[in-house]
């Protein structure tokens, strides 16, 4: 069991892994199903930017999905609007949210703990309030339609579904191959040691603000990165986009999956996201069902499918070493013994 388990972590498994996505689109038995696996990656996308500040930096963001709304709303309003293609205007997006980012960060990360939670999600919605009423800038209520979808250069055509599949599945590997190498390097390693204390990161000589704000825009820019795949992907945003419901969604697929890990945003989106599509069949009774599942999923693996897996791997790596350890002991005393003897 144990060299099973083992296995699940190995290079050869993640390689397995995107094989098996490039061929989800052939095996699906219908095209709906391809568009809601293309969904749940984008929302995966802007989860991975929440485990940024709230897994590795400590900080719980309940602005992040006015953030997702904002890359949103940017692409669209340049698309529809001014006439902008998809992709200038989708880096417009990662330019604003990491912009307003920054200025969100530079102010709210001088505050501690849940100072700092009340403070964002005060700007989130601020954020949906301003989608909401600023009908000269946002359409107000009836939103902002025939958003530009990605164009594919003359080669492919973004607007059908597998072609979109395929676009967002590249940013989500590129999202977790970037996450990858930030948790492995010096400046992950610092985010992390933020996480355990502000005391123990200045006395490690750390400077806190900028560590924060820098992890804070890295957050935003994945947030406006998934928001703006998303208006190419519906072509269509509008306030709900930006209720603060979809933050608590995020937090939600971040808990389940498990917080500060790398596989734990992905496995929490994409199971929370089908299992409430395998729950459809029972309409407004789902969410009678769907409740008590998560409160025995967060009982039964506290630390998150993944955290608790790696966690139980742990410990069985050290339960297994121990009776070597107990063996090679018992072979050094029993040298002594024989050393003293003779």
């Amino acid at each position: 069991m144990l060299k099973f388990a083992s296995l699940l972590t190995q290079p050869a498994t993640k390689y397995a892994l995107i094989v098996l996505a490039l061929l989800f689109p052939l095996v699906a038995s219908n095209e709906y199903q391809v568009y809601v696996m293309a969904s749940a990656f984008i929302w995966a996308i802007a989860v991975y930017g929440l485990n940024i500040i709230t897994g590795y930096c400590g900080q719980l963001n309940l602005a992040h999905g006015g953030f997702f709304a904002l890359g949103a709303y940017t692409l669209g309003l340049l698309s529809a609007d001014y006439g902008w293609s998809f992709w200038p205007a989708f880096v417009a997006a990662l330019v604003m949210t990491a912009f307003i980012g920054l200025l969100v960060g530079v102010v709210s990360l001088r505050l501690k703990e849940h100072y700092f939670a009340i403070f964002t999600l005060c700007v989130g919605f601020i954020m949906y309030m301003l989608m909401d009423k600023w009908e000269e800038l946002t359409h107000g209520p009836i939103g902002v339609r025939d958003i530009a979808a990605p164009h594919g250069f003359g080669l492919v055509d973004f607007t059908e579904t597998t072609p979109f599949y395929y676009l967002v599945l590249a940013f989500l590997v590129f999202a977790m191959w970037f996450m990858g190498k930030l948790s492995r390097s010096l400046l992950g390693r610092t985010f992390m040691a933020i996480r355990n204390g502000d005391e123990l990161a200045q006395s490690l000589g750390i400077n806190l603000m900028r560590n924060k704000t820098m992890a804070f825009v890295l957050s935003t820019t994945y947030a406006g990165m998934a928001g703006a795949l998303y208006a190419g992907m519906v072509r269509f945003i509008g306030p709900e986009d930006g209720n603060i419901l979809h933050t608590f969604d995020m937090i939600t697929y971040l808990l389940v999956g498990g917080i500060g890990t790398l596989s734990g945003p992905l496995v929490g989106t994409l199971g929370i996201v089908w299992l409430t599509q395998s729950l459809q069949f029972l309409e407004e009774y789902r969410m009678i069902l769907f409740g008590p599942l998560l409160v025995i999923l967060v009982i039964f693996f506290p630390r998150g499918i993944v955290g608790s897996f790696l966690g139980w791997l742990h410990r069985r790596a050290q339960s297994a070493a121990l009776p070597a350890a107990k063996k090679k002991e018992s072979r050094i005393q029993t040298g002594k013994g024989v050393e003293n003897n003779a």
